[in-house]
């Protein structure tokens, strides 16, 4: 039985004019967009359609492109990446996940690729430093420690940049910080032994932010093991670990 992405896979193929039947399907407005139908986009748009859907003034459309553009990131990377980078802080939020959505394609493509591009965002601001976490994060591209552990070593050095902000009012700074309060978990999950030294220095900040940021992710089901270990203190915890050596 076709995937409603099939379905509109192959609708999307009849078509010369997308945008009437896009905005019939985009589930806007309402809480979710149509995410099955950005998929189907990404996958069928040439190149052209998707640059001139993610300039659109239309959210929908504009989301629909932005996604696409991941697929085209490796042919066209330094125009992609930079006009990535701008929508990066697209006063849309949707735009802006749609910038998440190109760069996990991207990862699944290249994750070297990937990794070298937001080496050099994470010292952009914290729209596109939200962009670099929510792009990273994803189960899906930790699939290799060594790949986990470059993210963690980003995922640090944007906790510091946020941790040393003076301007905590604005949208940007917001983002950043709910994209934070998951991303952590969804990597310690992956390499949780690489992940606990970090984990234990935040813990200790006294910043309110990177405060609020560690007792999020320790509630997330996927780091119940690791809370565990964290959360003992540290006498119980090396009379644990004697114990599991000799037994």
């Amino acid at each position: 039985m076709a995937s409603r992405a099939d379905k509109y896979r192959d609708e999307l193929r009849q078509l010369d004019n997308w945008e009437p039947y896009l905005k019939k399907h985009s589930g806007l407005p309402g809480p979710r967009a149509n995410l099955e139908l950005v998929a189907a986009v990404a996958d069928e748009a040439d190149a052209d359609r998707l640059w001139r859907l993610s300039a659109s003034q239309a959210e929908f459309l504009a989301l629909c492109g932005t996604a696409g553009l991941g697929r085209i990131a490796l042919l066209e990377p330094e125009t992609v990446m930079s006009w990535l980078r701008e929508l990066a802080s697209d006063p849309r939020w949707r735009v802006r996940e749609g910038v998440a959505m190109a760069l996990q394609r991207l990862g699944r493509e290249s994750m070297p690729k990937l990794l070298a591009q937001m080496k050099a965002w994470r010292h952009d601001d914290p729209f596109v430093q939200r962009a670099v976490v929510a792009g990273l994060c994803e189960p899906a591209l930790l699939q290799s420690n060594e790949d986990t552990v470059a993210v963690l070593v980003i995922l640090d050095q944007i906790t510091r940049s946020l941790a040393a902000s003076s301007d905590r009012r604005g949208d940007g700074f917001r983002a950043l910080r709910q994209a934070l309060g998951y991303g952590w978990s969804i990597v310690a999950a992956a390499a949780p032994r690489n992940a606990q030294p970090y984990l234990e220095k935040w813990l200790r900040s006294s910043d309110k932010d990177v405060a609020w940021i560690m007792k999020s992710n320790l509630s997330k089901a996927r780091m119940a093991d690791l809370r565990e270990v964290l959360l003992t203190p540290e006498p119980k915890r090396r009379v644990a670990e004697a114990k599991r050596k000799r037994g």
